[in-house]
Formats: C-alpha cells, sequence, structure tokens
C-alpha cells in the first residue's frame, strides 16, 4: 500500500483523497487552517467536474446548497438596473453553483472516512531520495511518504519547497480581489441576481443568495504585499474604494471590522512542469488559471485525473505524474488564456467600457454572452 500525503484540504485535496483511497492508497491530508474554511463567494461544479461528484456520491448534497442564483443586475450609482445578464441560460444538466464552503465541506466529508486528516499543521520540510520523501510538519512529527502532492493553493508551500520561490512562477494579473460575508440583513429584498456597480477599473457587488460581498479592481502589482496581513489588506481596499458610491461606503465600513475577508492578487501560476522527482503539484498550487477560469471545476477534475494516472502506473510515478499533466495541461491552458477577456466583463478599464460591456448584454447573442459573463463571475474566489 503506498502512503501518500496531500497538503491541502479546500477542492482538489479532498476529491484526491477520495479518489486514491479507492485505489487502495494510504492518504495522508494536511490543512494549515483549524477546520475547513467557511467562507468564500460562490463557485461553480461544471462540465466534467459534475461526473466526478456523481461518481462520489456528493452531487445530491451540492444541488441542497445550490445557491440558486438567476443572473447579473448591473446597477448605476443610484442602485437602477442599466443591464442585467440571465445565467440560467446556460446552466447544463446537473451543473451547480454552491458557496465555495459548502463544496469544500461535502468533498471533505465524502473522504473524511477514507483518509486522516491533520488540521491546524503544515507541511515545513521536504526531502525525497528516489524511494520516497521525509517530510517535518510544524507540530507532528516528521513522517515518511512514498508520494507528496501539494493541493495548497496559489501560495503552496509545497511548491516553494520542492521548487523554489514564487518569482518567476506565480503572475500578477493587474487585478486584485477581496470577499466578505454579510449577514442576511445585508441583502434582505434583493432579489435572487447578484448585484454589481462599476466605476473605470473597479468593481463592487453584492451576492444575495450567498450573503457576501465582492470587490474587485485593477492595480500593479503593490510592493510589499503580504497576502496574510489582514491590516494592510482592509487599508488597500479602504483607498481603492474611497471615491465609489452605490453601497460601496457601507460595505467598507463592513470590511474595516471584519473578521472573515478575504483578499489576493489575482494571479496565474505557470510552471513548465507540476511534478518533481516524488512530489508533484494540483488545483492552484500548479496552475492557478486567475479569478476567472473554472478553478473548482479544474481542481476536481484534475484531482480525478491525477488518482487514475497513479493507479495506471503503480510503483512508477513519473509516469503517473507525466501522464496527468499531460492530460490535464489540456484543460486549464484554454483557460489560463482568456483571463483579459474576463476581466475586461467584470471590471472594464474605462467608462466608455462599461458602456460596451452594458450595451453588449443586450446585442449579443444571449448565450454566447452569459457564457462569458458566468464563466467569470462564478468564480469569484480562487480556489486551492
Amino acid at each position: 500500500m503506498s502512503t501518500v500525503l496531500i497538503s491541502g484540504a479546500g477542492i482538489a485535496g479532498p476529491t484526491l483523497a477520495y479518489w486514491l483511497a479507492r485505489h487502495g492508497f494510504k492518504v495522508t491530508v494536511v490543512e494549515r487552517a483549524g477546520e475547513v474554511r467557511s467562507s468564500g463567494n460562490p463557485v461553480d461544479v461544471r462540465g466534467a467536474a459534475v461526473a466526478v461528484a456523481e461518481r462520489m456520491g456528493v452531487l445530491p448534497r451540492l444541488h441542497q446548497a445550490a445557491t440558486g442564483t438567476t443572473g447579473v443586475s448591473f446597477v448605476d450609482a443610484a442602485g437602477r438596473r442599466v443591464a442585467r445578464m440571465d445565467m440560467r441560460a446556460v446552466q447544463r444538466p446537473g451543473e451547480v453553483e454552491v458557496p465555495r464552503g459548502d463544496l469544500a465541506s461535502i468533498l471533505c466529508e465524502a473522504s473524511r472516512d477514507h483518509a486522516e486528516f491533520l488540521f491546524d499543521d503544515s507541511v515545513t520540510g521536504l526531502v525525497q531520495d528516489e524511494h520516497g520523501v521525509d517530510v517535518t510538519f510544524e507540530r507532528a512529527g516528521s513522517r515518511r511518504f512514498d508520494l507528496v502532492i501539494g493541493a495548497d493553493g496559489l501560495h503552496s508551500v509545497t511548491r516553494r519547497l520542492a521548487f523554489g520561490q514564487e518569482n518567476g512562477l506565480v503572475r500578477h494579473m493587474g487585478l486584485y480581489v477581496a470577499t466578505t460575508p454579510l449577514g442576511v440583513e445585508a441583502v434582505a429584498g434583493s432579489g435572487r441576481d447578484i448585484l454589481m456597480h462599476n466605476v473605470p477599473g473597479k468593481a463592487v457587488a453584492v451576492s444575495p443568495m450567498s450573503a457576501g460581498a465582492f470587490f474587485l479592481y485593477r492595480s500593479p502589482a503593490e510592493p510589499g504585499f503580504d497576502h496574510r496581513d489582514t491590516g494592510q489588506h482592509k487599508r488597500m481596499l479602504t483607498a481603492a474604494f474611497a471615491d465609489v458610491s452605490w453601497r460601496a461606503p457601507e460595505l467598507l465600513e463592513r470590511v474595516r471590522t471584519a473578521d472573515d475577508l478575504y483578499f489576493d492578487s489575482v494571479s496565474q501560476v505557470r510552471l513548465p512542469r507540476w511534478w518533481k522527482g516524488r512530489v508533484a503539484l494540483l488545483g492552484d498550487a500548479a496552475s492557478c488559471v486567475s479569478l476567472f477560469g473554472d478553478g473548482s471545476t479544474l481542481a476536481m477534475t484534475g484531482a480525478f485525473t491525477l488518482a487514475e494516472a497513479l493507479a495506471a502506473h503503480p510503483g512508477d510515478p513519473g509516469a503517473a505524474f507525466g501522464r496527468y499533466e499531460a492530460v490535464h495541461r489540456r484543460l486549464v491552458e484554454p483557460r489560463q488564456r482568456a483571463v483579459g477577456q474576463a476581466s475586461a466583463l467584470l471590471a472594464p478599464a474605462t467608462r466608455g467600457g462599461i458602456l460596451a460591456r452594458n450595451l453588449a448584454t443586450r446585442l449579443w447573442p444571449a448565450v454566447i454572452a452569459a457564457t462569458r459573463l458566468r464563466q467569470a463571475l462564478a468564480r469569484m474566489t480562487p480556489t486551492s
């Protein structure tokens, strides 16, 4: 029985744990957080990920947790609707939008009986040889595994330990994103549409079905940015949206006191190879497609592909990792190339761009327009 350590209990990690256990591997999952993260805006389970969820037996639960969002209403500073996109026009049978926290919880519950979970801990060292990997942890004692998989997100510790620093591997896409939960009283009477207000280079939105706020703005990379410094994040967000009206002032007040603020650079991860020896990367750690690229769907399908490859090549991790990468890159790379189009839909850089986007919602063929915008909006939060 091969032993596998998976770093990260987001979307990709628990999915991989489930399928590896089904193939007879002994799996341990380590997660820095003390529990499954409950925050995050809605994400989609689409395409091939629907079949993965169905085979895991979790699809009915995902539909029970579905947000029920009907569309996106673009509003002016007074809250009047100036354009709308119907999101249901392109949803195929079985596809579902769920809060990210619910998706992660459901996947963890499905795999919990099949794997060992170590919460509130993190990998601090990896030393590999021809036969295995010696792993040191922040809290637990050192252990040895046959394989290590990094599914620990955009700022992957596994990637840093195995491949080196982030310089040149993580590319800032000229945007910052933030989300924070709202109380139900803040969205009462808002219907089932996401409400979004734009000024050039900025977007602020409220999602009634998930009771959350969303901010997106264009900016060069901030010198000294620290993805773990919440105080810095609040200062950056407050400064960026200080001149925005509609509900932005009210939402910024909530940000100032929020203890559950997600804030990060919108970034892509591009590696020449997703594995090194007996260590491989999965999900955002390997190929973050930025804010707009089907991250949760790709995390689930990539996990299934990796598990199948490892089962098909027992004792030959190089062959397994190579097969996984060859298959999954064909899904990832088109998503990474589409980031410019998606950001232009969510946060047009100019007033003319906003007007053109609003006009396009009326003039473009409904299915094409809805598909493009839905792919952007459903990825409000990066996934691991």
